[in-house]
């Protein structure tokens, strides 16, 4: 993985949920600019883990540091955004446009006090749904998108918050095939033009090996935690139709390289 200071630190910890000891023993440092894909089985403790990074759970032993400090306080607060699932599954009854989706994500206390941001919040979310290439269909009910631009849409959310961090939970979920593939080079456009750091929990291991820098599975603590680029290949998986000049393929080349 990347050089440098972790952004995101997890040392040692276990999480209890329900009476039940989750994770136990989870050494784990993100850094800037990492694309992480994150698997397991059901139960495994993924989404627990997640909710320890964003501050929602509070660990038994071991510490989670997050940009220097405690998860979801003030030194990250506004640097994450969780890209949840069920944020693509919208009630059939509710009417907002994909802008309007959007500009929930750059709402804050702060404008609300402030009128005269409006302006900046305003190139935010138009910024927002450029980077995802959602321009002409801006106008148009959420409703109305296909799987892969409802998706694209809830990142372009995420991203009108200017967060550094994107926690993606399962974003392939009830996309296509042909929509998946456009969907991953743009979370590889995402780290590697615009600087994000993306972790991704996906079920899909095709993607994982495909366009992420680092395979991490989850089964009560980390399983494997290094460049996957030389990992044993992932067994019987389709292969993902992305292009030649998938920018990973050059990041695995230059891994391999500097190996």
């Amino acid at each position: 993985m990347s050089k440098g200071e972790a952004i995101i630190s997890v040392k040692d910890l276990k999480v209890q949920r329900g009476g039940a000891v989750v994770l136990d023993g989870v050494d784990l440092d993100i850094h800037a600019g990492d694309f992480v894909g994150l698997s397991g089985p059901n139960g495994s403790g993924k989404s627990t883990l997640l909710m320890t990074i964003v501050g929602e759970l509070e660990p038994m032993a071991g510490s989670v540091t997050v940009f220097g400090g405690k998860p979801g306080g003030r030194a990250s607060r506004g640097r994450i955004a969780w890209v949840s699932q069920a944020a693509a599954q919208l009630p059939s009854n509710l009417k907002i446009s994909v802008r309007e989706l959007v500009s929930l994500g750059a709402m804050s206390w702060i404008d609300i006090l402030l009128p005269f941001r409006r302006a900046q919040r305003h190139e935010r979310v138009e910024n927002a749904i450029r980077l995802v290439g959602l321009e002409d269909v801006a106008e148009r009910d959420v409703q109305r998108l296909s799987g892969g631009q409802r998706q694209r849409a809830v990142v372009a959310r995420g991203l009108a918050t200017e967060a550094e961090v994107l926690i993606l939970d399962e974003p392939l979920a009830g996309v296509d095939r042909a929509s998946r593939d456009d969907f991953l080079k743009l979370l590889d456009r995402l780290c590697r033009e615009e600087g994000k750091t993306l972790v991704m929990v996906t079920h899909d291991q095709a993607a994982i090996h495909q366009c992420t820098q680092c395979a991490i599975c989850i089964d009560g603590n980390v399983r494997f935690d290094e460049n996957h680029a030389s990992a044993p290949a992932v067994m019987q998986v389709e292969a993902l139709s992305l292009a030649g000049d998938f920018a990973s393929s050059e990041r695995k080349e230059a891994l391999r390289g500097g190996a």
